[in-house]
């Protein structure tokens, strides 16, 4: 009964990624409440848990307001190609080790799919929420929204090249592009062995997900509201939902390719899901660390960033573990305190020649 499987792990896992967007959307408004010296949504439920039910029904009530010239087949399917390829992604997503019973048991892993190019699945399904905006900005008749829609392109081309190089550093070590196996050949976090790898790549992530500083495709002083200004009701909280729904995605794949996936540190305790969970928790909190403490930067301070800082770095990373990889095995030890020695040391110098060449020059 196979296709009984997958269907109970499609309910599974659209169940997980819902309850955790709305929980991640509870945690962001009461943990960045907290940076902000306030207490954040503390009324709808106990402790104001039941605020995002309520911010559901409320959104589900609106009125769906549809401008009279637009493209309407292609206004209606942009918010369900932007929402969609972050649900595909954790068909491939190792949730806990082969056999230790999550839910129930399938062939070879605990995923959906255990695909051989995982990796390289991934980056193309997410490259496809690239699609929808574009869709939403040309399809909204309108020319913020469509400018939007091009800084869109501009921002995922730009930083997808060093996320893909930082991610190419995992796939060296670990020699296979399937995930189960990354997680696998994480006897101590890859994070240590790559931790250049993880700055550039987490990074590049939150830029990629409009996440702040980066969030210049909302930026109300500059474009209005984005490629969502014609958009209301439902169609709104989709791409609000596919927002918090790639947030949870990276969370998920930086702990699965830089801290163990399910694993416990050093293997100290059996594989469990509730591992994976707690790192995903902690990646998303970093996020919002980021959020409450940095402001947001400029359009070309944003491509700046990217081109002139962290794809040199990035190449510079795949450089040094292609040249450690040489090393015979029994040197990790060292590797890891060269590896974050000379992580330090490189953003440091980088840092510094960025800002003297104008590239984050205050206006």
């Amino acid at each position: 009964m196979d296709w009984l499987h997958w269907i109970i792990y499609v309910v599974i896992i659209l169940a997980f990624v819902l309850t955790l967007v709305m929980s991640f959307i509870l945690i962001e408004r009461r943990v960045v409440g907290r940076f902000q010296l306030r207490l954040g949504p503390n009324r709808v439920g106990p402790q104001g848990i039941l605020q995002p039910v309520a911010d559901a029904v409320k959104i589900l009530l609106k009125e769906d307001i549809i401008p009279s010239k637009v493209d309407r087949v292609v206004h209606l399917l942009a918010p369900i190609v932007t929402f969609a390829p972050a649900v595909l992604i954790f068909a491939v997503i190792p949730f806990q080790q082969a056999g230790n019973g999550l839910f129930f048991d399938l062939k070879s892993t605990a995923s959906m799919v255990d695909l051989d190019v995982g990796v390289l699945f991934i980056f193309a399904i997410s490259s496809i929420s690239v699609v929808g905006l574009v869709m939403a900005g040309w399809a909204s008749n309108n020319k913020y929204a469509l400018l939007g829609a091009m800084r869109t392109i501009a921002q995922m081309v730009s930083y997808e090249i060093p996320m893909v190089l930082a991610v190419l550093g995992i796939v060296l070590i670990a020699g296979s592009l399937s995930l189960a196996d990354i997680v696998d050949k994480q006897n101590i976090p890859f994070i240590l062995l790559q931790p250049l790898g993880f700055f550039i790549y987490f990074l590049g992530a939150t830029a990629e997900m409009n996440r702040s500083p980066f969030d210049l495709l909302e930026a109300e002083s500059e474009i209005v509201a984005g490629v969502n200004i014609e958009y209301s009701g439902m169609k709104f909280a989709m791409f609000f939902l596919g927002e918090y729904a790639y947030a949870l995605a990276v969370s998920t794949i930086t702990s699965v390719l830089f801290l163990g996936g399910a694993k416990f540190p050093w293997g100290l305790l059996p594989q469990s899901f509730i591992w994976l969970l707690v790192k995903i928790l902690l990646v998303f909190f970093v996020i919002l660390w980021i959020r409450s403490t940095l402001p947001r930067v400029r359009v070309d301070q944003l491509m700046g960033f990217a081109w002139k800082f962290l794809l040199p770095l990035s190449l510079i990373n795949l450089f040094l573990v292609a040249a450690e990889g040489m090393l015979p095995s029994g040197f990790t030890w060292p590797i890891v305190a060269l590896n974050v020695t000379l992580a330090v040391a490189l953003v440091v110098i980088w840092a510094n020649r960025f800002y003297r060449v104008g590239g984050a020059k205050v206006a």
